[in-house]
């Protein structure tokens, strides 16, 4: 649901996957616009979602021929969305379990589709990071002085901090948090933090940061989910993708999480 909001509400912006990707009036845009339509239908509904997550990894490839690797790159949170529903399924509460296309997915494939998901989120904040802040600080600070925001915080507490400087220092907290997200430790706490300089960027940028932002609130909440779950936490601070959960084989517990519910 936060990944069908978030598509809807940048497509009726004009935006692709992000507020930095404007679509025009031309057929590749149309075309890359129907994919975000078709995919949020699908999300929302909760009918053929491994179509759906299809369709919003061949988004990646397809933005790519029009925006560009780099802008892409920066929203490869969105695939790890997609992976974890290619893994994990829908969920009870669809149109495809309602219909028996799908069932209760194994303890191993939750714990791979988790990983997948950290590893994504992860890299894309350290990607937008990277870009936006610390390969070229100027650029976050024309962007802030174009929209009239001032979010020097340190600098209004009394420390002498220049703009650019808070700029790198957000950047570096930024790769922090991604490099966190990806090690998967202490899940609950990375989320809670995590999510005070996230929120705080909407009293500045409103709707369409909070657009921009849903994906990544839907991937936390996985990661707080799965991290407060004893049988799924030690998916979360795997550093490779899990082959099995505990000492023996998956097979022989016999385990899914709908029977241990």
């Amino acid at each position: 649901m936060h990944l069908a909001v978030s598509l809807v509400g940048l497509l009726s912006g004009g935006y692709y996957l992000a507020p930095s990707m404007e679509l025009d009036r031309d057929l590749g845009s149309w075309l890359l616009g129907l994919v975000m339509v078709v995919t949020a239908i699908l999300m929302v509904v909760g009918w053929h979602v491994r179509l759906g997550s299809l369709l919003l990894v061949a988004a990646g490839p397809l933005g790519m021929l029009e925006f560009g690797f780099e802008a892409v790159l920066q929203r490869v949170d969105v695939l790890g969305l997609a992976i974890f529903l290619l893994l994990a399924g829908p969920g009870r509460w669809s149109a495809d379990h309602e219909l028996g296309r799908v069932t209760e997915p194994p303890l191993e494939r939750l714990g791979q589709s988790v990983w997948a998901l950290k590893v994504c989120v992860g890299t894309a904040l350290i990607a937008v990071a990277v870009v936006e802040k610390l390969a070229n600080p100027e650029l976050a600070l024309l962007f802030t002085d174009s929209q009239g925001v001032d979010f020097n915080l340190l600098q209004a507490l009394g420390m002498p901090v220049a703009d650019l400087e808070f700029v790198r220092i957000a950047g570096a907290v930024e790769v922090l948090f991604g490099l966190l997200v990806i090690s998967g430790a202490l899940p609950q706490a990375i989320v809670l933090i995590a999510g005070i300089p996230f929120n705080l960027t909407l009293y500045f940028f409103g709707t369409i940061e909070l657009l921009g932002h849903l994906p990544v609130y839907g991937a936390m909440l996985v990661l707080l989910v799965f991290g407060s779950d004893p049988r799924l936490r030690p998916s979360c601070s795997r550093l490779l993708p899990p082959q099995g959960l505990g000492p023996q084989p998956l097979g022989e517990r016999g385990v899914t999480l709908g029977r241990d519910a």
